[in-house]
């Protein structure tokens, strides 16, 4: 079903069903049209030739002295020498005026033609008629025939010839099959020529694809290239959807920086003074500042993630990102391991790299302040379903971070999640990590789980939106 309407949906196929179709039903109609008129002309040459036979053999009878039918019709055709070929001929006198039997050709021998009544088949203005019937050696025939006065007494005969129209079937079979096979022929090369046509015609859109692949993997910036007339608005309309995002990114990162410009030193002028305010005050503006500059940073994070999630051009690679994190903390924490493995390593991840290091770093610092000797770190690209029907769309990268220390019971779990809240305090920290984390994710689309890892200690997984086409 879902490849039905996958092909329902593609331009190629719906012009190649179509132009398909037509041909089929144009060569259709063709070739009925072409074996009709074959028939019918074909039968009259059917006809023509009986008729010309006929007169043959009236020219070839004639009444004799003694008042028979005399005369030896040769009509230079061997069928009607050959017995119950269905090719015979016939005279028969009619009334008592003559002696003799009726004349008829070799090929009938003991046969009979039945004949209709005049009623049913009358002759037409050049006093003939035909008609078709069966020969008694069940040969389907045609038969001609007419009436003629062979003397000054009125003595008349009726004359006829018959046809096998099996002879005739045959050779409208055989024109028909013909005609088929070579119209066949041609719809299966027209088939070919507007397969090859289409493909090349459509080209400029595949080209137009392939640019905007490059755009959202972050290789380019534009449509770029020769576009056809019909292509080169939407290119245009395409790039300047582009700009004009491009636009609003720039003003969204601007307005955060001016807010953060504008909010950090009031902010900072608080906590300052906090600690000229005598105890017990000064731990609650101190407490209520510190929250009010992580309220801040946390909104401007969410405002300019809004600002980027959909771009096209939020895109950070993640091999190297990973490394130069795992590299940093191996550095603050020589005492512990951290080994990182990335499948794919093209992975590209469709967020901003600041963003990619916010939420990374703080899952490491958090493994690392509580592991004993490791810290692992997972990146691998995710089933298509990872994310459910509604996002199957897209793709998702799953980042798992686990160390190998005590962990956390269920309920710690819920209660590290919360905001500000720390577990241990005799460790340093804010408690805003895990929330940030959890945050960002749910900024991206994507989800933010703890549980204890297959080591005893927290696994911290994430799940976040990858680019469609791996580097």
């Amino acid at each position: 079903m879902a490849t039905s309407a996958k092909r329902s949906r593609s331009l190629t196929f719906r012009v190649l069903f179509l132009a398909t179709l037509w041909s089929a039903l144009a060569l259709l109609v063709i070739a009925v049209v072409i074996s009709t008129l074959y028939r019918q002309s074909a039968e009259k040459s059917f006809r023509d030739l009986l008729r010309a036979q006929l007169y043959n053999v009236i020219n070839s009878v004639s009444a004799d002295e003694e008042v028979r039918l005399a005369g030896t019709p040769q009509l230079g055709d061997l069928r009607f020498f050959q017995p119950q070929s269905g090719w015979y001929w016939i005279v028969e006198p009619i009334g008592e005026t003559f002696s003799s039997e009726p004349l008829t050709s070799a090929s009938l021998g003991s046969g009979s033609i039945p004949i209709p009544d005049t009623d049913g088949i009358p002759f037409d203005t050049r006093y003939e008629r035909f008609y078709t019937t069966r020969d008694s050696f069940t040969n389907e025939v045609e038969v001609v025939e007419t009436e003629v006065v062979l003397d000054d007494d009125g003595r008349t005969a009726r004359f006829r010839v018959v046809g096998n129209r099996d002879v005739l079937e045959a050779d409208i079979d055989d024109f028909t099959g013909n005609l088929y096979l070579a119209l066949a022929g041609f719809g299966l090369g027209s088939l070919l020529l507007n397969v090859v046509a289409i493909l090349i015609g459509l080209r400029p859109l595949d080209h137009a694809r392939k640019a905007l692949e490059k755009i959202r993997a972050g290789e380019s910036e534009r449509l770029d290239g020769e576009f056809p007339r019909e292509i080169q608005p939407l290119a245009s309309e395409v790039n300047a959807l582009i700009d004009s995002n491009r636009r609003i990114v720039e003003r969204a990162r601007m307005q955060v920086g001016n807010l953060a410009h504008s909010l950090k030193t009031p902010i900072a002028v608080l906590l300052n003074e906090s600690r000229a305010i005598a105890a017990p005050q000064d731990e609650l503006v101190r407490t209520q500042a510190e929250a009010m500059q992580s309220q801040v940073q946390s909104y401007l994070n969410r405002a300019r993630i809004a600002a980027q999630r959909d771009s096209v051009l939020a895109r950070t690679e993640a091999l190297p990102t990973f490394e130069r994190l795992v590299r940093v903390m191996r550095r603050l924490n020589a005492d512990k391991r951290f080994p990182l493995s990335i499948d794919p390593p093209g992975l590209v991840l469709a967020m901003e790299q600041q963003d990619v290091e916010e939420t990374v770093g703080n899952l490491l610092e958090n493994a690392a302040r509580h592991a004993r000797m490791t810290v692992t770190v997972r990146v691998v690209l995710a089933p298509p379903d990872v994310r459910g029907s509604d996002e199957g769309r897209r793709n998702w990268a799953v980042i798992e971070v686990e160390d190998d220390g005590a962990g956390l019971e269920p309920d710690q779990i819920r209660e590290a999640l919360k905001r500000g809240r720390r577990l241990d305090e005799s460790k340093p920290g804010t408690g805003l990590g895990l929330s940030i984390v959890s945050e960002i994710a749910s900024e991206y689309k994507g989800t933010f789980a703890l549980s204890r890892g297959s080591s005893g200690g927290l696994l911290a997984r994430l799940v976040l939106p990858a680019t469609k086409d791996v580097a």
